[in-house]
């Protein structure tokens, strides 16, 4: 059994032609604020990126696939495990869609599948996602996959001068797949 594909999509590592779709997601501001860029990123540097990102997990601390489409090779955004800490068995996820491809299941097939493979293939314990409480969508799609939001960090992101609430989401492996 692929832990990283379903009947839809698949989860991939970042190839050399994948460099035009990676630069419009990381260099779009729109979606800074959900991390912290603060400048363009060059083709030089997304390329040494895209070199570097098939090294393991467990050397790099973190894993980046690319979303695809599997029946029209459609690249559809990107997932992310991050903070990766083997001793404390948990490790950090984000998603990003590309608004083309927003609202059609794509985020929580690939939320569920890289679940899955933190759990079964990482051997983690738990993982976790920070959300701005503000983003409805993002708080749907990972209480629906099953994370419970267990905490407020108050005032813990600036955006456009304002400061707002980040949400603190966990999901336990001995806790089922919705």
């Amino acid at each position: 059994m692929n832990l990283l594909n379903n009947q839809h999509i698949q989860l991939r590592a970042l190839e050399p032609e994948d460099l035009a779709f990676l630069k419009a997601i990381e260099n779009n501001q729109i979606y800074w604020q959900y991390s912290d860029t603060i400048q363009p990123f060059s083709d030089y540097i997304l390329n040494e990126y895209i070199k570097v990102a098939g090294q393991s997990i467990v050397e790099a601390g973190q894993l980046r696939l690319l979303i695809a489409d599997k029946t029209n090779k459609l690249k559809i955004g990107f997932v992310d495990l991050y903070d990766y800490n083997p001793r404390h068995a948990r490790a950090g996820v984000a998603i990003i869609i590309h608004p083309d491809y927003q609202q059609r299941g794509y985020a929580s097939q690939a939320i569920n599948l890289i679940c899955n493979y933190a759990f079964y293939e990482l051997n983690l314990h738990q993982i976790y996602a920070g959300i701005l409480s503000d983003n409805k969508a993002s708080i749907k799609l990972f209480e629906n996959a099953g994370f419970t939001c267990f905490g407020t960090k108050k005032d813990w992101v600036k955006i456009n001068n304002q400061l707002k609430d980040e949400l603190f989401y966990q999901k336990f492996h001995h806790e089922k797949q919705k």
